[in-house]
């Protein structure tokens, strides 16, 4: 078990030092993603000031701002370039072969590379998001009750998780058809716009709204914003996290499943 666990923590810090070999244009890359929050505040001030009424379906222009800084948060930890297209690499070219000859876990060396991904960008992040928060701190009503503030870190943890699985399921598809590039490209397209990334899902008219609400994209962004804000009943948070757990699981379960069938039927192509 010992073993196990040094083996585990010397790739974890590999996938750190990995991170940090081309540490000046990481943090370049990381720095030019905080400048559409500049646009976002002018754009959504010229909505308000051109509807001439302070609210739009129960959001203020205080609260957008806010919403759309928040879902900064909630995207930073639940997008995952690069994995289902990495994963469909790994199958086309024959990569994958060392995860089913070594006795390395597949699954959990891609999540532990993504751990230290995310562990740097927020190394990298933290002072940058600290000085934008600050500026913009008038645009937030406060911080929420105690209970509020850990069902949104608690749903902050999950929607990394539910990102990261729902994205090695869709690559987990390369075993089946080795280009991914296309679905990938259709999945991205739903998720910018049913996770609440480019505005609060009560925006979209019905039936959309309804049906968006069965998936599990907004969890991705809306919803952690949403606990912030207050947007979501405190006789709700339970069962709403409940919700977001279960979608979690079942695409644990459907990655385990998916990579299993997968090294079933691989063929063993490629270097």
């Amino acid at each position: 078990m010992l073993a196990r666990v040094q083996t585990w923590w010397i790739i974890f810090r590999i996938c750190v030092e990995e991170r940090l070999v081309y540490r000046g244009d990481f943090a370049l890359g990381t720095l030019m993603r905080f400048l559409p929050l500049v646009t976002q505040i002018f754009l959504w001030t010229a909505v308000f000031a051109g509807a001439g009424k302070g609210s739009i379906v129960g959001y203020g222009r205080n609260d957008i701002i806010a919403y759309y800084l928040l879902t900064t948060i909630t995207r930073a930890f639940a997008s995952m370039p690069g994995l289902a297209s990495g994963i469909g690499r790994q199958v086309r070219e024959g990569e994958i072969k060392k995860f089913m000859i070594q006795p390395i876990d597949a699954v959990g060396f891609l999540l532990l590379a993504r751990i230290a991904h995310k562990l740097v960008y927020y190394a990298v992040a933290l002072g940058p998001f600290f000085l934008v928060f600050w500026i913009c701190r008038d645009y937030f009503p406060g911080w929420p009750e105690p209970p509020v503030l850990a069902a949104y870190f608690a749903s902050l943890v999950m929607s990394f998780l539910l990102g990261f699985f729902l994205e090695a399921t869709i690559g987990m598809i390369s075993f089946w058809f080795l280009e991914v590039s296309s679905l990938l490209f259709v999945y991205m397209l739903f998720n910018f716009f049913c996770s609440g990334h480019m505005f609060p899902l009560e925006i979209l008219p019905q039936p959309w709204q309804g049906i968006v609400e069965f998936l599990p994209l907004k969890y991705l962004a809306y919803y952690p914003a949403a606990i912030f804000l207050g947007k979501v009943p405190p006789e709700d948070l339970v069962q709403g996290l409940l919700v977001q757990a279960g979608w979690v699981l079942f695409f644990v379960i459907a990655c385990r499943a998916m990579l299993n069938a997968g090294y079933n039927r691989y063929s063993g192509y490629g270097g």
